[in-house]
């Protein structure tokens, strides 16, 4: 797997591998025993080595991402809607800035 990791760009020590079973539920939520050969994963990160067993422990040790909210607003544009009763609406994803309801 860390071969795998490594050729499509990631760093093996910053991925958590888990296997699971969706079908079953195996290693989703909680430990599965019908994987013992399994001992869990580590992931290095800015904080330091995360340790955990399941797929829910892997998502909760993603860490969010740092957004400039200090920069000038900058917000690509996707797509617009035309609804009626409303009017125009731009549609995009805020890179930099912030963007806040009156």
């Amino acid at each position: 797997t860390s071969t795998f990791i490594k050729k499509v760009g990631y760093n093996p020590k910053a991925v958590a591998f888990v296997p699971i079973s969706g079908w079953h539920g195996d290693n989703m939520l909680e430990e599965s025993p019908n994987m013992p050969w399994y001992k869990g994963w580590s992931k290095e990160t800015k904080g330091g080595v995360v340790k955990g067993k399941t797929l829910l422990d892997a998502i909760d040790a993603i860490e969010p991402p740092v957004r400039p909210a200090d920069k000038p607003l900058r917000l690509p544009l996707q797509d617009v809607y035309k609804i009626g009763g409303i009017g125009t609406v731009p549609v995009g994803r805020v890179e930099t800035g912030i963007i806040k309801a009156r």
